[in-house]
């Protein structure tokens, strides 16, 4: 058990199983499983209900059982009511997945329930699976907080039952397609199988009559075997069959048994369940059937649930005496996975992933990967600065394991399927922004804490802290009205960062000195009026932007004085040029190159100076008018949360080829020129000094509804690029996938929406390759977003959604957020976009991805007193590690695991066969940190659940034999070197002593 589990539960008074007798030692996981009857046709009923962490109703909502009139759920009773009926009769089982209302649900317990409840999970009959704190999205989810969350997840079942409890199955029933990358870090958690419930329709119709509804999903050609996943698709989603709903919100009849009353039906019950297993026997390949019977928020009242299903176990097993071949019983997920396996058959594979999703005709799930981007972005920051949270709570010696957790549990909570993915209520939205906002303060306190300790030379007091969280609208109260102020930076990378900060400020006269107290140069440039306009930052005093370069050093810090220039004659004030109807103009910081085209003024071509690749690169603003449907047939299919379904497949152009607005903007740090598509949609194109690639700062919105029309807004970047519709996206942040326009892998997709349909996850790039040259076009993302390239050379990126229709997949009310104003919400982000060879390419874009994923944390002070009294009274600059990590190596996750240990997950960013930095990589932990020496390395498998040593995962016979080689790595037990092989995660849990000089 780790101190960091251990100390939340104490902190809410929970009694955890430290203090809980285990009695005899019992058996648990596949050796408890019932295997069924041989010979016979065994149907598992796994008895289970599916929770959303959030969605019509807040977390809070669904676990008390509030606000019956949006949904009748209340979770606490379904646990209450489960366990007691479990009580009754030691057949029955049940599974449960969602921890982040189990854990609730745990500290409410008196000693004997819990007592019960470990009885129960020692004996098999209740069974956690998956495990994680909710069910995540797997198409807007980034592969960090995927692994965070489950970590969460597992560490507190672990904690509190011990082994038995370590899930072995993945089931993500709900989530709307399925990520190859996923299904990988599944892999390496060490689960033996994968479930779930939604594929492309015409895909499952393609995989029933070959029986391919289950296959080995070989998730990741970098890792090999231990990335296959045997996955299975349910063939009735996750719901009971037709006419077997026994819960109090259905409506189907109940299994009447007594012939002395009119309404006995158990024949006509029997004959139709029968019939529904022999319908789904035909589709898979053993004598073992899976049939889940329960379904969202199901089982308040288990007695009906159990009280028909015994029934349904008695009258059908009662006619193998007359020759029936058909046996049910109680199981679980992973019972019925070990069953199949013991069948030793032999498995398709599949090596693609199970994007886009589409349930029927003109209805492609694709909406989602934009739906809510401000909460996407928000999402993505607060997972950025939990990395750096755990950092300095490990650095600082806090222990803060409260305040940890408050981030864990906001930020884990957020990646559930009906949260960052964009398709919940508004008011869940709010509540689940609340909930970051209130994790964000919480570990802004440990920064305070740490900073505190760290960065003093001596007795004086470190002054507290102030963030600005919103800066990406230019608004900073501290830089407003401080006339000087102190700007520290942390910077949670392995590697030295440098990178330029733009600071709002209310005069355009000042000086910046570094953490050596030399000056740096600067530029002032005012705030453009797209950003003046938005209405969540009107307390704002700001008119100018203060901008720099800075440099941090690895895992470290950097403190940057900024004082007001008094010098009246400042020379960093930049000028701005509004460019005149016919006068063409360029962007060229001796790197890249930007030209703009004289009669429309917009972008026209694109240069790396360096390679001397050109291409033109047009660059326009979009929309498509969203679908206005009511849903009454796939062909009346409406456009909003969940499904992207344009009225016409030709978007049509914002600025409508009028000559855009320009003003361009020179100066010792940027070149930059805004520009104006409509009152309504501008961007910033910059080219920052020594800096290679471009930054577009895109501005949406208020999306004008005036017309009655919703909008789906788009960015398009049309190249000279011939990639002749092939593109490439990533899953999750990691692997990348190629994706082909109208064509789906593994069978003849039905195109019956080109655009929607042509619609991929993209959560941090996507690029594009020249088919007869050396070149690559990539764009790289602040946020997941969807898109396509439905023409060769084209990529375009979905930025915004505003639509009046709802799309009838249960939420009930149109995608159309508002502002503070009340008008229609602005959203701000960025794209990097970057030229050159391919192999140059690569490198760029899996650096860069980590880099604007993990930005340093910014904070500020009062300067009281003279850069250099401050420099002699505190540390300016500091590092935790003695030498930078390799360029091709990520420190993943560095947190606190107990008392002188640690949890560390070192990454390899890079796959095979993507150039020099492929190659295997070896990293010394033994005096990597500088305040501490690492004395002993202990292996874990990624979720730090279970030693790897202990992992054994069950095998599969698969059809074509075909296996990706196995990554070549060293696992010394006896070293304390850690060699990383392309695309591996390695988890340690670290023993380690201090240093006695930290600081």
């Amino acid at each position: 058990m780790s101190v960091f589990s251990a100390s939340i539960y104490l902190f809410f008074l929970v009694v955890t199983t430290s203090s809980l007798p285990r009695g005899k030692q019992l058996k648990c996981g596949y050796e408890n499983c019932n295997l069924g009857k041989a010979e016979m046709v065994n149907v598992h009923l796994v008895a289970h209900t599916h929770d959303d962490v959030g969605w019509l109703k807040t977390v809070d909502q669904y676990y008390y059982g509030a606000k019956k009139r949006i949904q009748n759920a209340g979770v606490q009773y379904i646990l209450d009511s489960v366990i007691k009926e479990l009580l009754e009769d030691p057949n029955r089982r049940f599974i449960y997945v969602e921890i982040a209302f189990f854990w609730r649900w745990w500290h409410e317990q008196t000693d004997s329930m819990k007592h019960v409840v470990q009885r129960l999970v020692d004996e098999g009959r209740l069974e956690f699976i998956l495990g994680g704190w909710c069910m995540n999205d797997e198409a807007t989810t980034h592969y960090s907080a995927i692994i965070d969350q489950h970590t969460l997840g597992f560490d507190v079942l672990s904690s509190i039952f011990g082994e038995c409890a370590r899930p072995k199955v993945a089931w993500q029933i709900d989530p709307f397609g399925h990520s190859k990358e996923m299904a990988s870090l599944f892999a390496q958690m060490g689960f033996d199988g994968l479930f779930f419930g939604r594929a492309d329709y015409e895909d499952i119709l393609n995989r029933i009559g070959p029986k391919e509804l289950e296959m080995v999903w070989k998730a990741n050609q970098n890792l090999g075997a231990s990335s296959d996943l045997f996955t299975g698709i349910l063939l009735n989603g996750y719901n009971p069959p037709p006419g077997f709903c026994f819960d109090e919100l259905c409506t189907d009849d109940p299994i009447m048994d007594d012939k002395r009353l009119q309404e006995y039906n158990v024949d006509e019950k029997i004959s139709a369940f029968l019939a529904w297993v022999e319908l789904k026997s035909f589709t898979l390949k053993t004598k073992h059937l899976l049939l889940t019977m329960g379904s969202d928020f199901q089982y308040s009242n288990a007695n009906a649930w159990f009280k028909n299903l015994d029934k349904l176990i008695y009258h059908i097993n009662k006619k193998q005496a007359n020759g029936s071949n058909v046996n049910l019983l109680y199981s679980t997920p992973s019972c019925y996975l070990y069953s199949i396996n013991k069948a030793n058959i032999t498995w398709p594979t599949k090596k693609d992933d199970f994007f886009p999703y589409a349930d029927r005709p003109h209805s492609y799930w694709t909406g989602y990967f934009t739906s809510r981007p401000s909460l996407k972005q928000y999402v993505r920051v607060s997972s950025s600065f939990f990395q750096t949270c755990r950092h300095l709570d490990v650095f600082g010696d806090l222990q803060n394991h409260i305040q940890i957790f408050k981030m864990w549990d906001a930020l884990s909570t957020a990646q559930h399927h009906d949260a960052v993915s964009g398709t919940e209520k508004q008011l869940v939205a709010y509540d689940y922004a609340l909930r970051l906002s209130a994790g964000t303060d919480a570990c802004q306190s440990i920064l305070n804490a740490a900073y505190k300790k760290m960065i003093p030379k001596t007795e004086t007091a470190f002054p507290d802290q102030i963030f600005c969280n919103l800066l990406n609208i230019s608004y900073c109260q501290a830089t407003e009205t401080m006339k000087q102020f102190t700007l520290t930076l942390y910077n949670p990378l392995g590697q030295d960062v440098a990178d330029y900060i733009r600071l709002p400020v209310s005069s355009n006269k000042f000086v910046v000195y570094g953490p050596n107290l030399k000056p740096i140069p600067i530029q002032i440039v005012s705030i453009d009026a797209a950003t003046q306009r938005i209405p969540e930052r009107e307390e704002s005093i700001a008119n100018y932007e203060l901008i720099f370069e800075y440099k941090i050093p690895a895992l470290g810090f950097a403190t940057f004085f900024v004082k007001t220039d008094k010098n009246e004659n400042n020379k960093a004030s930049s000028k701005e040029i509004l460019i005149k109807k016919g006068e063409a103009f360029e962007l060229n910081n001796g790197l890249v190159s930007i030209s703009f085209d004289g009669v429309t003024g917009a972008m026209k071509k694109f240069g790396n100076l360096q390679s001397n690749i050109f291409t033109n690169l047009k660059q326009d603003y979009l929309y498509y008018i969203g679908y206005p449907g009511h849903n009454r047939s796939p062909a009346d299919q409406a456009s909003n949360n969940y499904i992207f379904r344009p009225w016409n497949n030709t978007p049509i152009s914002i600025s409508n080829g009028r000559n855009l607005q320009s003003v361009l903007i020179k100066g010792n740090c940027v070149q930059e020129v805004r520009q104006v598509f409509s009152p309504w949609v501008t961007q910033s194109v910059r080219l920052y000094k020594g800096q290679n690639y471009a930054e577009i700062e895109w501005t949406v919105g208020s999306i004008p509804i005036d017309d009655k029309k919703g909008k789906e807004i788009i960015v398009r970047y049309d190249s000279g690029v011939n990639n002749n519709y092939t593109f490439y996206t990533d899953a999750n942040g990691r692997q990348m996938l190629e994706r082909r326009i109208n064509s789906r892998p593994t069978w003849p997709i039905t195109m019956d929406e080109p655009v929607a349909g042509n619609y991929f996850p993209i959560n941090t790039k996507m690029f594009i390759k020249d088919l007869n040259k050396d070149m690559q076009l990539t764009v790289l993302t602040d946020r997941s977003q969807g898109g396509s390239s439905l023409k060769p050379g084209q990529m375009e990126f979905m930025l915004h959604r505003r639509l009046l229709y709802d799309d009838d997949r249960g939420v009930g009310e149109a995608l159309n957020e508002l502002g503070v104003d009340g008008h229609g919400l602005i959203v701000r982000g960025k794209h990097y976009i970057y030229l050159d060879k391919v192999q140059t390419s690569t490198e760029f874009h899996r650096q860069q991805a980590i880099e604007i994923f993990l930005k340093p944390t910014l904070s500020f002070s009062q300067l009281n007193m003279h850069p250099q009294n401050w420099s002699s009274t505190f540390h300016t600059q500091w590092s935790a590690i003695q030498s930078p990590l390799p360029a091709n190596v990520n420190l993943l996750t560095l947190q606190q695991w107990g008392r002188h240990k640690l949890l560390i997950r070192l990454e390899h960013i890079f796959e095979k066969n993507e150039g020099p930095l492929s190659k295997p990589v070896t990293v010394s932990l033994k005096t990597l940190f500088i305040p501490y020496n690492v004395t002993l390395l202990e292996e874990m498998v990624l979720g730090a659940n279970l030693k790897l040593s202990d992992l054994h995962r069950l095998k599969w016979k698969m059809k074509d034999n075909f296996a990706f080689p196995d990554a070549v790595t060293v696992k010394s037990h006896d070293s304390l070197d850690v060699t990383l092989s392309p695309m591996e995660i390695r988890t340690f849990i670290v023993t380690f002593t201090k240093r006695k000089e930290q600081f």
